[in-house]
């Protein structure tokens, strides 16, 4: 018997009974969907993390007062002596020595409680970041609108501020704020650009937010003399771990403590988006094997629907048998019969598993990967394959004169 023949009468024998042949399709589907879709939601989980990640720069190190002994906001504990940075330490990490992996070293001022007021319209601006202009490279920032301060309003203590933008929705709304004033704390300043949206990180939304220079910063909102954050873009993703340790050992260096306990936290950007990536391959890889279940009780059900069709055609099989059907012809049908089922339920399950994956599930945009697809309808065949074999080999096993008696 010629394969086309095997496909044909392997065909008939699925269509003969249509709605078991579709429940069976139907396990297979919903098992290779499955694996589609929620490996595409690990994926797209996976990717949303990265891009919150990259839009506060890959490379970058936060610097914050605080450690182990400290609170939120350094705080000291049994032992340990408060910090505060100042702008030495912020040039001590700008020396030339330091260039080979250190890039942008700015510090962060930040105004915090502040109020800004347009008109009759008023909204909290919480934090006012004061740095330098360089903050916009070491955070990824865009410009939506208008541009961002420059080292000449640095240098000038000029009352200008960049908006983000929640900040500019809320105080403006639709409207263009470039080149309009804005009270802070009663003090005005004049918007000079607005900054593209970049989300929330967390629970925290970036883009309520505003920067201004932090001399002016200083002088008008916060006061004192001491630096909130120092902010380092390391020269390379690769660097950043030399970047850290350099900052450790100038921080510890002209912050000593008499207990040994590092009074500072480093931030490191890099690391974190390795470990958040390594996060997300496990939840992917759990997500699929939970999908894989699924998959696997769809094989199990194609070998009983086999086990009861072979029984079915018992007769059958004691014909052909009778009149010279070879082992390997009964064994073909009965393999070819459960392959069919496991294909057309595969492809099936591939589309529907596509289809859904363009729709958000639990807040996450799912991202196919195609190589998921490829697995699932190959792992739907195989199963589909193993399964048969029990069957098909009890059907190619029989004897003529047992079958024929079969009632």
């Amino acid at each position: 018997m010629n394969r086309r023949e095997t496909i044909r009468i392997a065909w008939r024998g699925v269509s003969a009974n249509r709605v078991r042949s579709f429940l069976t399709i139907l396990g297979i589907l919903i098992g290779v969907a499955s694996v589609v879709i929620l490996v595409a939601v690990g994926n797209g989980s996976t990717i949303a993390v990265q891009k919150q990640f990259q839009s506060l720069g890959t490379n970058s190190l936060t610097i914050q007062p605080g450690g182990r002994g400290f609170g939120r906001r350094g705080g000291a504990g049994a032992g340990a002596q408060p910090l505060s940075f100042t702008m030495k330490d912020v040039a001590a990490l700008q020396s030339k020595d330091y260039k080979a992996n250190v890039k942008i070293v700015v510090p962060v001022i930040r105004a915090g409680g502040v109020t800004g007021a347009v008109g009759d319209t008023s909204a909290s601006v919480d934090p006012v970041n004061g740095s330098t202009p360089e903050i916009q490279e070491v955070q990824n920032w865009k410009i939506a609108a208008g541009r961002f301060f420059s080292a000449d309003d640095l240098k000038s203590r000029s009352r200008v501020v960049v908006l983000g933008d929640t900040t500019a929705q809320n105080l403006f709304g639709d409207a263009n704020p470039v080149g309009q004033n804005v009270a802070l704390n009663h003090i005005t300043f004049t918007v000079i650009g607005k900054l593209k949206a970049k989300g929330a990180s967390g629970p925290f939304n970036q883009d309520d937010a505003a920067f201004a220079p932090w001399t002016t910063v200083r002088d008008t909102l916060a006061g004192g003399t001491t630096v909130d954050q120092i902010l380092i873009e390391a020269t390379s993703q690769k660097a950043t771990t030399e970047a850290q340790n350099i900052a450790t050992t100038v921080l510890s260096g002209r912050h000593p403590t008499t207990n040994g306990q590092q009074n500072f936290r480093v931030l490191n950007q890099s690391a974190l988006v390795q470990s958040s990536a390594q996060s997300s391959k496990t939840l992917t890889v759990l997500l699929g094997a939970v999908a894989a279940i699924s998959l696997l009780v769809g094989g199990i059900g194609i070998m009983n629907i086999m086990l009861v069709t072979v029984t079915e055609r018992t007769r059958e099989i004691g014909i052909r048998k009778a009149v010279g059907a070879p082992r390997s012809a009964i064994l073909g049908q009965f393999l070819t019969e459960a392959v069919v089922l496991g294909g057309i339920g595969g492809i099936i399950g591939v589309i529907s598993g596509i289809v859904g994956s363009r729709f958000k599930i639990v807040g996450t945009q799912p991202v196919v990967r195609y190589d998921s697809v490829i697995l699932a309808l190959a792992v739907a065949i195989i199963t589909s394959l193993f399964f048969g074999i029990y069957p098909a080999n009890r059907a190619a096993s029989m004897r003529p004169i047992d079958a024929l008696r079969h009632e």
